[in-house]
C-alpha cells in the first residue's frame, strides 16, 4: 500500500479509502466484515461511510452500513487502527435525498449535528469520528452532477458560519478530530476556509467529491484549492458506478450489479458516457491493462487526490481495485487519455 499525508493534519492515509455504501443493500453484515478484513490486510487504513448508508436510502435500512462498521470494531477492538469517516446528511432539495431522518430536517444546525452525530456515534460503537463530513451544501446549488446554474433563495439556510461554530464546539469535545466537506463548490469552499482562518475555528482538511474518467470537473475550479490550500480531494466513483470496469458495455445488465439492481443511479448512464467509456476500455485493453484499474489508478495519477474511494460488492473486485495503487500509468497510456478527453471532455457531470 502507498500513504499519503491528508492536508495539513500529519495523518498518514492511505492511498486506497475503503468506501461502504452498499453495505445493508447490497452486502450483507458478513461480506461487509470480510472487506474490511481484507482491506486491513492489505494495507488500507481509511474507511468512508455516511449516517444515510447504504444506498438507496431507505427508512429500513439506513444506518445499517455504520452499524456493520461497528459490530467489527466491537468483534475485533481494532477502531484505533483505522481512520474513520462519516458524513452528516444535508437538507432534502433534490427528489432522491433522504427525507426520512429526523423527519426531513436535517439542515446543518447546532440539533441536527449533534443529533447526526451522536446516532454515528452509537452505530459505529467508537467515542470519535476522526473526519467528519458534511455530505453536501445547506444551501441550493449545483450537486450530483446538476447543470445550469439557477439562482435560488433558499427559505432557509443555516448560514456557514454557524455550522462551522457547531463543528468547532464538537472537536472541542473530542467526538470529532477532522472537518471535511463533500460535494461542494469552489465558493462553498471559499467561504469555509475564509472563516476559519478570520475566527480561528476548525479549518477544512478534506473534501469529497465525484472524480473519474468521465467527470473531471473538479479539476476546472477545485484543483487549485487543493494544491494551494492543502484541501486535498478524497475522490468518489473513481469507477463511474462501475461502468469505467466496461461491464455494463453493448447493453450488458449483469446480475446484482448497481445499475442492474437500482434504476436510480442514472448519472453516469447514457449515450456519450457509454461511449468514452468503450475508448477508455479500449485504451486499457490496448496496453495490457485491466480498465477498471486504470480507471483508479487514473484518480491517483492526479497529484491533488489523496485517496481514491472504492467500493466492491464481492472480495474478487476488492482485492483488483486494491491492486491498482500499484499500476503506474505510461506516458503513452496518459497521452491516450488526454486524446480522448479533449475529444469529449466530461460527457458526465
Amino acid at each position: 500500500m502507498k500513504y499519503q499525508t491528508l492536508g495539513r493534519t500529519g495523518i498518514e492515509i492511505s492511498r486506497i479509502t475503503l468506501g461502504t455504501m452498499t453495505w445493508g443493500q447490497q452486502n450483507t453484515e458478513a461480506e461487509a466484515h470480510a472487506q474490511i478484513d481484507l482491506a486491513l490486510e492489505a494495507g488500507v487504513n481509511i474507511i468512508d461511510a455516511a449516517e444515510m448508508y447504504p444506498v438507496p436510502p431507505r427508512p429500513e435500512t439506513q444506518g445499517r452500513t455504520e452499524s456493520y462498521i461497528g459490530s467489527w470494531f466491537a468483534r475485533t477492538g481494532k477502531r484505533d487502527q483505522w481512520f474513520l469517516a462519516t458524513k452528516a446528511a444535508g437538507p432534502v432539495r433534490m427528489k432522491h435525498q433522504p427525507a426520512h431522518l429526523r423527519d426531513g430536517k436535517t439542515h446543518f444546525d447546532r440539533r441536527n449535528l449533534t443529533l447526526a452525530l451522536e446516532d454515528s456515534l452509537r452505530r459505529l460503537r467508537t467515542d470519535h469520528v476522526d473526519l467528519y463530513q458534511l455530505h453536501w451544501p445547506d444551501r441550493s446549488t449545483n450537486t450530483f452532477g446538476q447543470l445550469g446554474y439557477r439562482r435560488v433563495e433558499d427559505e432557509f439556510t443555516v448560514p456557514i458560519a454557524e455550522t462551522l461554530e457547531i463543528l468547532g464546539d464538537l472537536v472541542k469535545q473530542g467526538k470529532i478530530r477532522f472537518v471535511g466537506v463533500s460535494n461542494e463548490t469552489p465558493w462553498g469552499l471559499s467561504q469555509f476556509l475564509n472563516l476559519a482562518e478570520q475566527t480561528g475555528l476548525p479549518r477544512i482538511v478534506s473534501i469529497q467529491n465525484a472524480y473519474n474518467l468521465l467527470n473531471r470537473t473538479f479539476e476546472i475550479g477545485l484543483a487549485e484549492f487543493s494544491h494551494r490550500e492543502q484541501v486535498e480531494l478524497l475522490a468518489y466513483s473513481p469507477l463511474a458506478f462501475g461502468v469505467l470496469s466496461g461491464k455494463y458495455l453493448d447493453g450488458r445488465k449483469p446480475q446484482g450489479a448497481r445499475l442492474t439492481e437500482f434504476d436510480r443511479f442514472v448519472r453516469y448512464n447514457h449515450p456519450l458516457a457509454e461511449k468514452a467509456t468503450a475508448e477508455y476500455v479500449t485504451l486499457a485493453r490496448t496496453h495490457g491493462l485491466d480498465p477498471a484499474q486504470l480507471a483508479i489508478a487514473f484518480t491517483l495519477h492526479q497529484p491533488f487526490v489523496a485517496s481514491s474511494i472504492i467500493g466492491a460488492t464481492n472480495l474478487e473486485q476488492l482485492r483488483a481495485d486494491i491492486e491498482a495503487v500499484d499500476l503506474v500509468l505510461s506516458p503513452d497510456v496518459i497521452a491516450g487519455i488526454e486524446a480522448i478527453h479533449a475529444a469529449q471532455p466530461n460527457p458526465v457531470h
